[in-house]
């Protein structure tokens, strides 16, 4: 089965360097001098050493890049490139308060969801201000961020069903921050829409929750829902979303939070200003006003999850069921020399997390790159 979509115009497969150094190289300046050579992104790539070939399924990153308008945007961009952003930041924050049915002084920016996280570290945990609760495993951001500020951070396993143990989280809250990653990364999980909106519910004011929902586009479930709604009648609640992931701006890193206004007024002190350039900022507005870009990202999603998980199955690997793209599955032994063994065969996968020794989180990238993992992890496995 082969997928076509428009968002393969960009096949960020051919980049061969990381995320790390590419975060170090990503200013306004050089990310013009990364897109605006005059190069065709729909005619064949270069060819280029086998060693760069690296299936890089280790980040939960969106392979079919940014919205065909959102590199048109970039573009389009370069010439305000020596101004600061203020007026894009505007803009973007207008068409996310009517996206998100909420008033333009209820969103802040990040670069990327993942300053949303600092800043509520910052705000909301620390020896005078409270501990931070958080599942284990989740994202592990704001447990380091809040580390950093001093605060006690505890941890609650998830539940045999791989949901948020709420009862006990609250049980342990005393002021602080509640983290609720939903879908929760690395399981792929959710944790059900009614026992979420209880939660909130019970959760007592003076203690802040954080709903970091990053993977959120990619749910489907029934029984899960986006808490945003929650936010007008609750002012000890945070919601977090990205473009890193159905929108395919990993690296351009642009993220936003909605909370009631006076709770977004105690996190601006803590936000370094401008933190989103002017070509995430137009990527960002562009990719709101693609109407394909979500559902073809969606679709492509769904059909590789699928086909990825349907080999597993029959090799006897079981998943935790996922709502979100990647998965996490058994491999029925310890996870590391796995890791390491995949890595020689130039296939990047999920790094270890203690809570769950024997699982590997792997991201949903290309039919073709599945079929590389696939192909590997039987060699390993034999």
């Amino acid at each position: 089965m082969e997928f076509n979509s428009p968002l393969e115009v960009l096949d960020m497969n051919t980049i061969s360097i990381s995320r790390r150094k590419f975060a170090q190289l990503l200013g306004a300046g050089a990310a013009a001098a990364v897109v605006r050579p005059a190069v065709s992104f729909a005619s064949s790539p270069e060819p280029v050493a086998a060693a760069t070939r690296v299936v890089r399924l280790s980040s939960n990153e969106n392979p079919y890049g940014p919205s065909p308008k959102a590199l048109k945007a970039m573009t389009d961009a370069f010439d305000l490139l020596c101004r600061y952003p203020d007026e894009h930041n505007d803009e973007l924050i207008e068409a996310l308060a009517k996206l998100n049915s909420v008033n333009r002084d209820q969103i802040a920016l990040g670069d990327g969801s993942s300053e949303i996280p600092k800043l509520c570290a910052e705000t909301f945990t620390g020896p005078k201000l409270g501990k931070l609760i958080a599942p284990d495993p989740t994202f592990e951001a704001l447990l380091n961020y809040s580390t950093a500020n001093g605060a006690e951070v505890v941890k609650v396993p998830l539940t045999s069903s791989f949901s948020h143990d709420l009862p006990k989280m609250l049980a342990a809250a005393k002021d602080g921050l509640i983290y609720i990653c939903n879908p929760n990364n690395p399981t792929a999980s959710i944790t059900p829409k009614n026992e979420l909106r209880d939660f909130v519910a019970k959760t007592p004011r003076q203690t802040m929750i954080l709903v970091d929902e990053a993977y959120f586009h990619y749910a489907d479930s029934p029984d899960y829902e986006s808490v945003i709604p929650m936010v007008k009648d609750h002012p000890n609640l945070v919601v977090a979303r990205t473009f890193s992931k159905i929108y395919g701006m990993a690296g351009l890193r642009c993220g936003y939070c909605v909370a009631q206004k006076e709770t977004v007024e105690r996190m601006h002190p803590h936000q370094m200003w401008d933190s989103v350039n002017c070509m995430a900022l137009a990527a960002a507005i562009a990719s709101l006003n693609d109407p394909d870009q979500v559902t073809n990202g969606q679709r492509l999603n769904s059909e590789a999850k699928a086909f990825v998980i349907g080999e597993l199955d029959k090799m006897g690997y079981k998943q935790i069921p996922s709502q979100a793209n990647f998965i996490m599955f058994d491999v029925k032994r310890p996870v590391v020399p796995l890791i390491k063994a995949l890595k020689e065969k130039n296939v990047q996968v999920g790094r270890l997390f203690p809570a769950l020794p024997n699982y590997m989180r792997l991201t949903i990238g290309k039919k073709s790159e599945m079929e590389s993992f696939l192909a590997a992890f039987r060699q390993v496995t034999a």
